[in-house]
C-alpha cells in the first residue's frame, strides 16, 4: 500500500523550533555577475586582515564557518551551514539508533537526571534507575557542562565502556556503573489502549515510524477486537518533525486515496506530488489527531493531509507552521549545506508557512499554575527572517507546547476519547470523505 517517497526530512528533530530538509545531488549554480566577484574580493581581503592582524590568532576555519552561517541565516532561520560532526548528528537522529546507554535524561540542580532507562538497553541492564543522578561521567564532574555535552559523552562507539557515577535517594554513597554501550534505537511511535480506543504517539519522524506504527496499530488490534474498537487517537503535539518519506507513509496508512503533500520550488518544473495508494491500517476506524504549538512540519504535513481529505478530525491548538523545505547539499569533508528551496501544500493547495494547521475542534490545554506566565507561545511567525506564509497574517501561528505528563490530567486527549466514545458531540466529527478539500 505504500508509495515509497525519495529521502526527504521535514523537521527538527530536536530543538523547539522547526526546519524541513531535503536530500539530493544539487543542482549547478547560475554564475554570478561581475559586481558579485568583487565583493567576494573584499570578502577575501577582509579574511586576511582579520587573520593576520586581529588581536589574536583567530581559528582560520572558525572565521569561515561563521561567514557562511551568517550568509545564510540572513536569508531565513532554516538555512545554514552544517560542518561535519552536525551534519552526522543530523543523519544519526533521522536513522533513529545511535551508540550509547539508552537512558532518557534531563537537567537539574546541575546533574544530570535520569528520567527512564530504555527497556533492554545496557543502562537498564546494569541497573539504572528512573530518578538516578548522574554526578560524573568518567570521572569528570557534570556540574557547570551543558545537558547536551553530557550526553554527547554518554553516547559513543559501540562496545566501548564508560564510568558513570550515580547518586540515589536512599543509598548512604555514590554508585559506580560501568556499562558498555550498545546500539540504542529510539522509539518512534509510542502507543497503548486506552480501554475501547487505540492510542499512538509518533515523536518524531525517523527511519522507524512507520514500521513502529505499523507493529503498533497490529498490537492494538489483538488487544481489542473490531467490534468493541472505538477508533484511534493519533497524538502529533510536541512532535516537531522528521522525514518526509515517513510523514507521507504515516498518512497513507490512514488513507486509501488522494494527494498528500505537494512540495514547490522557485520554478514551476521543481513542482513535486506525493499521493496515498489503497490500504487503510486502521480498517477505517475513526481517527481524532491531536496538535498543538510543538507539532511541526512533517506532523503538519499528517494533520493537514488527514483534515483536508476528511480522513480525519484534528483536534488542540494551532501548530507551529513549518512550510519550508530545505535542500541537503553536502560538501567538502563531510559537511553539508542546509537550503530552503521550495514550500510545502496541503492537498487543498494551502500553504501553512506562518499561519500552521488550524484545529477542527478548538480545546485548550489548561496550564498548571507552576507554569502559566512562564510559557510563551511561539511559531514559525514569531521567528526573526522567516518567510512570510502567502496566506500568513497578523494572527501568526503557534499556541502552547504543554501536555500533561498524567494522561487523567490531559483535557484534550479526554476530549478525543469523549468524541470517539459518544459521550460528546461536535459537527466536526466524524468527517465525511466525500466533502474532501483538493486543489483544482
Amino acid at each position: 500500500m505504500i508509495r515509497r517517497a525519495s529521502l526527504v526530512l521535514v523537521g527538527a528533530l530536536m530543538g523547539a523550533t522547526a526546519m524541513s530538509v531535503i536530500y539530493s545531488a544539487g543542482v549547478p549554480a547560475e554564475a554570478a555577475g561581475s559586481s558579485t566577484y568583487k565583493e567576494l574580493s573584499i570578502f577575501g581581503d577582509v579574511f586576511e586582515r582579520v587573520r593576520a592582524q586581529y588581536v589574536t590568532p583567530p581559528a582560520e576555519d572558525k572565521l569561515i564557518e561563521n561567514a557562511i552561517n551568517g550568509m545564510l541565516s540572513s536569508l531565513d532561520p532554516h538555512s545554514s551551514y552544517m560542518n561535519a560532526k552536525d551534519a552526522e548528528d543530523m543523519r544519526t537522529q533521522t536513522k533513529g539508533e545511535f551508540g550509547g546507554l539508552g537512558i532518557e535524561v534531563t537537567m537539574e540542580d546541575e546533574l544530570v537526571k535520569v528520567i527512564t532507562p530504555i527497556d533492554d538497553t545496557p543502562a537498564a541492564k546494569a541497573g539504572v534507575l528512573a530518578g538516578d543522578y548522574i554526578s560524573e561521567i568518567d570521572g569528570q564532574s557534570v556540574r557547570g557542562l551543558k545537558l547536551e555535552d553530557a550526553v554527547e559523552k554518554m553516547r559513543g562507539a559501540v562496545n566501548t565502556p564508560i564510568k558513570l557515577t550515580l547518586i540515589r535517594k536512599g543509598a548512604d554513597k555514590p554508585i559506580e556503573l560501568t556499562i558498555v554501550r550498545d546500539v540504542v534505537a529510539v522509539q518512534a511511535v509510542k502507543s497503548r489502549v486506552e480501554d475501547d480506543v487505540g492510542y499512538l504517539r509518533i515523536i518524531s519522524f525517523t527511519e522507524k515510524t512507520y514500521p513502529d506504527m505499523e507493529k503498533a496499530i497490529k498490537k492494538i488490534k489483538e488487544t481489542v477486537p473490531a467490534d468493541k474498537l472505538k477508533g484511534y487517537v493519533l497524538d502529533l503535539r510536541l512532535n516537531p518533525g522528521g522525514l518526509l518519506d515517513q510523514a507521507i507513509n504515516v498518512s497513507d496508512a490512514l488513507l486509501e486515496r488522494g494527494e498528500v503533500v505537494s512540495t514547490r520550488g522557485r520554478n514551476p518544473d521543481e513542482t513535486r506530488r506525493f499521493n496515498a495508494g489503497p490500504g487503510d491500517l486502521t480498517d477505517g476506524k475513526p481517527v481524532i489527531v491531536l496538535i498543538n504549538g510543538g507539532s511541526a512540519s512533517a506532523s503538519e504535513i499528517v494533520a493537514g493531509a488527514l483534515q483536508d481529505l476528511r480522513r480525519a478530525t484534528v483536534l488542540g491548538t494551532r501548530s507551529f507552521g513549518k512550510g519550508s523545505v530545505q535542500t541537503i547539499i553536502p560538501l567538502g569533508e563531510n559537511g553539508a549545506l542546509r537550503l530552503t528551496t521550495a514550500l510545502y501544500y496541503t492537498p487543498s493547495g494551502r500553504s501553512i508557512q506562518g499561519t500552521g494547521i488550524t484545529p477542527d475542534i478548538k480545546v485548550d490545554e489548561p496550564l498548571p499554575q507552576e507554569l502559566q506566565g512562564k510559557m510563551v507561545t511561539e511559531g514559525e511567525s514569531s521567528l526573526r527572517g522567516h518567510i512570510k506564509g502567502q496566506s500568513e497574517t497578523d494572527e501568526g501561528s503557534g499556541s502552547v507546547a504543554y501536555v500533561p505528563p498524567d494522561p487523567k490530567d490531559d483535557v484534550q486527549l479526554n476530549y478525543a476519547l469523549d468524541l470517539l466514545r459518544g459521550k460528546k458531540t461536535d459537527p466536526a466529527f466524524p468527517p465525511n470523505p466525500d466533502k474532501a478539500v483538493v486543489a483544482k
